[in-house]
């Protein structure tokens, strides 16, 4: 199966220019992918352009990544009602240091293959342009009516948003189009991909192509990706799932996938993982039988995770679910970082207790009521330990029990609870 086969099954393709598919066909062909680095990572809604660009690798074709250092000091207008705010270049430079981290864990950077991947920055060209030089030699090739007839741009000056567009919104199809002119010219570089939303951008560059050169470049996209109940995917209550570890802890990012919904999976596990189409049907069908096990989700989760993060990550991502819902151990906690326990427990009821305190010791019932205030008083932590329901770092303890400091775990926390779903952290100070 070829690329755009492999794409149309996976449900990666949405629009195509006619003769892209005989050009992937008939030699190596250098396409390439942008990225506005307007954030130190990339979020999961960047994986469905990286894996378009994984699956043409493994195609045997090259992509290039294209880190727009000076698109991003302008705002892409497309699919946005609001101007975006500009970065300064140097924040643009860490951004794009953090970025090229992130894309080794999914692209070939560093064989000696004809088709390795190829990182570029578009200040590296945009640079040299001065504005007479940029309209002189970019400007007149493409016509206002045209511009104006873009579906971005027509959103934005036909009153659906409020503040209308600007000089330099409306000028970014120009840079981006100007951006595949010069890797046409500078990698003959013939194919531009992207999300849906930039099928505008994409047809004014290839356009430029064949005005300027008199040469001929292609375009696809990719549909952009929504949740089964129309949410936005790879959006939470709290906001993205980022790639970086300490914007989404990995233990959020392993659940984010773990709980998507059944029809949600059948699609994710096609678009974000390289399984063969074989084996991905072969999980599929065995879902469908048994879809409480939820192996679809499990399977996504888990080649997600290792990818994204690591082995060891994943690991310990299961293992701080089964803290929840599953019969864990004080040696379980031990094993699992400490980051990740907070990032488990945040939102639970939390107290801090000083570090000396703790070490000098503290019964058990003065810790839940007084010190922290978790239980209203001391008679209802007597009864709970009665009832034998209180635990500390998942052991049973009774009225006599005293806490001190091999009770710490990770130098950090010590973890109460009451009963099977109720849990305190006390945070050691």
């Amino acid at each position: 199966m070829n690329f755009v086969e492999n794409l149309k099954w996976r449900g990666m393709l949405q629009d195509i220019m006619p003769g892209a598919e005989d050009q992937l066909q008939k030699e190596l062909t250098t396409a390439y992918v942008g990225i506005d680095p307007t954030a130190d990572s990339l979020h999961i809604g960047h994986l469905v352009s990286v894996m378009m660009l994984k699956h043409l690798q493994e195609a045997g074709h090259q992509p290039i990544v294209l880190v727009g250092g000076a698109t991003g000091m302008i705002g892409d207008p497309s699919g946005k009602s609001l101007e975006r705010n500009l970065l300064d270049e140097q924040s643009i430079q860490y951004n794009m240091d953090c970025i090229r981290k992130q894309l080794r864990k999914f692209l070939d950077f560093d064989s000696s293959r004809k088709n390795v991947a190829i990182m570029v920055n578009n200040y590296d060209w945009m640079k040299n342009y001065s504005f007479l030089g940029f309209i002189r030699d970019i400007g007149k090739h493409i016509t206002v009516n045209y511009m104006m007839a873009k579906d971005s741009v027509k959103k934005r000056l036909t009153g659906e948003a409020r503040d209308g567009m600007s000089f330099t919104e409306f000028s970014y199809q120009l840079v981006q189009a100007t951006d595949f002119l010069e890797l046409y010219q500078l990698y003959n570089c013939k194919l531009q991909m992207g999300g849906s939303d930039q099928w505008g951008n994409i047809t004014t560059g290839s356009e430029l192509i064949r005005r300027v050169l008199g040469k001929e470049a292609f375009g696809l996209t990719c549909p952009l990706i929504t949740k089964a109940d129309g949410g936005k995917f790879g959006k939470t209550e709290t906001g993205n799932i980022w790639l970086d570890p300490e914007k989404t802890s990995p233990y959020k990012f392993y659940q984010f996938w773990l709980n998507c919904s059944d029809e949600d999976a059948e699609r994710y596990i096609k678009i974000f993982t390289l399984f063969s189409h074989e084996h991905i049907s072969e999980l599929i069908a065995k879902h469908r039988e048994a879809p409480h096990l939820r192996l679809l989700q499990k399977e996504l989760a888990k080649d997600l995770t290792i990818r994204v993060h690591s082995e060891e990550d994943y690991n310990a991502a299961i293992e701080a679910s089964n803290i929840l819902f599953g019969n864990s151990t004080t040696e379980n906690l031990k094993n699992i970082p400490v980051d990740m326990l907070l990032s488990v427990f945040e939102g639970v009821p939390q107290a801090t207790v000083s570090r000396e305190a703790i070490n000098n010791g503290i019964n058990i019932v003065d810790l839940l009521s007084d010190t922290t205030g978790f239980f209203p008083s001391k008679g209802e932590v007597r009864r709970s330990l009665k009832e034998n329901a209180i635990s500390i770092n998942k052991n049973k303890v009774d009225e006599t029990y005293i806490v001190d400091s091999k009770d710490i775990i990770g130098d950090k926390l010590i973890l109460a609870q009451k009963g099977k779903k109720n849990y305190y952290l006390v945070l050691a100070i």
